[in-house]
């Protein structure tokens, strides 16, 4: 199936969301459809970089188109929809919500992706005009919680014959093999010891204040910060050396392609997302997210701490995951010393996490969503 996906995502970069649409359209591709990749830019990419930053195996089709910031990218949309049509796509699939209307209004068969509510002061009208429209359409939620959300802050209701909930996934491929913790950390130059690991965003909410009172804690565990930007990791490893904190090492950034084995180095994955969590383009998350990097840790076969926000329990439960109250330091100082002194309970939650994430592969999320459109259609 040609598919034509339009994004304003910036590439290559370190976001969540542009890794999260390089994976959509890889899954694509291996699945045997044939996505072709839309975005705002000029000149030619760099397949080599691209994989290496993306921990992609295939190559699929890209085209930046020119856009310039007066048209607030109104211009892109309309350039792509046109560059969708000569490359005779039979599908439009976007994130967007403006391009999955102006495709309907083209009579383009639609595929709108959605991480959070429709925002702006359109969008509540502009989605319930996108819900009105007769061309073959199909929602994709990524969680059960984004859609009460939307429902209720919108006032309408979803059909469901025209949604499909579809959490994000992971590269199961890639994180099959994986080395022992040990091994791992012995590969990375990381002192040998219990060792407990970070991955993803430095944004407010991700309860690094917590990590680092955690670190303080426990000076006998090795904690291991991976990914933030140049600034804010700068600004964190002041903070840790004003305090005197020599348990927490900081790696910057590091390319989705070497990231399963950081994420192997740990006896314990932390996921200390606060009650409100901000993304890479800001808004709060917390009541609607579908995390990357939920599956990649199950996926790794380590032990996941998290807080106990609601949205994580659509996949994580008591018997794959261990869970504490959010922001609060000492229920979260009290579930890692059980941990970090029970390694049986940690090997018990990780090989369930393990069996669970089995279902959560990029390709087998994109082959459900592709059937579940061509059975409406």
């Amino acid at each position: 199936m040609k598919i034509a996906y339009i994004a304003t995502s910036n590439i290559p970069s370190s976001t969540a969301n542009s890794i999260q649409v390089m994976k959509v359209c890889q899954a694509l591709k291996l699945n045997g459809d044939e996505p072709h990749l839309f975005i705002p830019g000029r000149g030619e990419l760099n397949w080599d970089e691209l994989k290496r930053q993306y921990g992609l195996s295939v190559q699929f089709q890209i085209t930046r188109i020119p856009s310039l910031k007066f048209f607030r990218r109104f211009d892109f949309i309309f350039k792509a929809l046109n560059a969708a049509r000569r490359a005779r796509a039979e599908v439009v699939y976007t994130r967007m919500l403006w391009v999955a209307r102006f495709a309907q209004l083209q009579r383009m068969p639609v595929i709108l992706e959605l991480h959070d509510v429709p925002a702006g002061r359109f969008g509540r009208n502009l989605f319930k005009a996108y819900l009105r429209s007769t061309s073959p359409t199909k929602t994709v939620l990524i969680t059960h919680a984004l859609g009460r959300v939307i429902e209720s802050r919108f006032n309408l209701t979803i059909p469901e014959s025209t949604q499909i909930i579809a959490p994000d996934g992971v590269d199961l491929e890639r994180y099959q093999h994986l080395p022992a913790p040990a091994q791992a950390r012995k590969t990375l130059g990381l002192k040998e010891t219990l060792t407990a690991v970070y991955t993803g965003g430095f944004y407010k909410g991700r309860g690094l204040e917590l990590l680092l009172e955690l670190a303080i804690a426990f000076p006998q565990v090795e904690f291991l910060w991976v990914g933030g930007r140049p600034d804010a990791v700068s600004e964190w490893q002041t903070i840790i050396e004003t305090k005197g904190v020599e348990n927490i090492h900081l790696t910057g950034f590091v390319p989705n392609e070497n990231l399963p084995l950081f994420q192997a180095a740990a006896d314990i994955l932390l996921m200390p997302f606060s009650r409100s969590v901000a993304g890479s383009s800001g808004g709060n998350t917390a009541d609607v997210c579908s995390p990357m990097k939920m599956f990649e840790y199950m996926a790794a076969g380590r032990t996941t701490l998290t807080s106990e926000l609601p949205v994580l329990r659509e996949v994580l439960n008591d018997e794959n995951a261990m869970f504490y109250t959010p922001e609060d330091f000492a229920d979260l100082k009290e579930k890692f010393a059980l941990l970090i002194n029970d390694s049986g309970l940690r090997d018990r939650l990780a090989s369930q996490a393990r069996k669970d994430v089995l279902q959560h592969s990029w390709q087998e999320r994109m082959r459900k969503i592709l059937t579940s459109f061509k059975e409406e259609s």
